[in-house]
């Protein structure tokens, strides 16, 4: 019995760290209505990326919210057109729900209108977010 649940707690962990920070199609842009699918500077108190927004929601206590907040600065320091915004998930209770936020951190790349075309749940590498950008600089 033991051994079952060795094998099961490895094999969860080795899912965790597959799934963890990739890149997916948003919920939100298969089954939502237009409008709430789009975020705008309304609900972010900013100007979205003249190209794309790397839109990271973060919560206080959160230690790889600040690994995904290095990683997301520096590729919008690589990309001309490009914002990162970070908002705290508790304080922006209405839009978390809206999007479907479940933890922190979480990344939705928007397109140059606001349209999520991709997430990411967990700290994304360099590489994923370079790849989700270009998805949505190509849409």
């Amino acid at each position: 019995m033991l051994v079952v649940a060795l094998v099961a707690g490895v094999l969860l962990s080795l899912l965790k760290t597959w799934y963890d920070g990739r890149f997916r199609e948003s919920p939100v842009v298969r089954g939502a209505a237009v409008d709430e699918d789009r975020v705008d500077a309304s609900d972010l108190g900013v100007e979205l990326g003249e190209r794309a927004t790397l839109l990271q929601f973060s919560s206080a206590f959160c230690a790889p919210c600040r690994a995904t907040r290095r990683v997301l600065a520096d590729v919008e320091s690589m990309v001309d057109g490009v914002r990162h915004v970070e908002l705290d998930a508790e304080s922006n209770l209405d839009l978390v729900r809206r999007l479907d936020i479940l933890r922190t951190p979480t990344v939705l790349v928007l397109d140059s209108s606001g349209a999520v075309v991709t997430r990411a749940s967990g700290q994304p590498h360099k590489p994923a977010v370079i790849a989700a950008l270009g998805t949505a600089l190509a849409s």
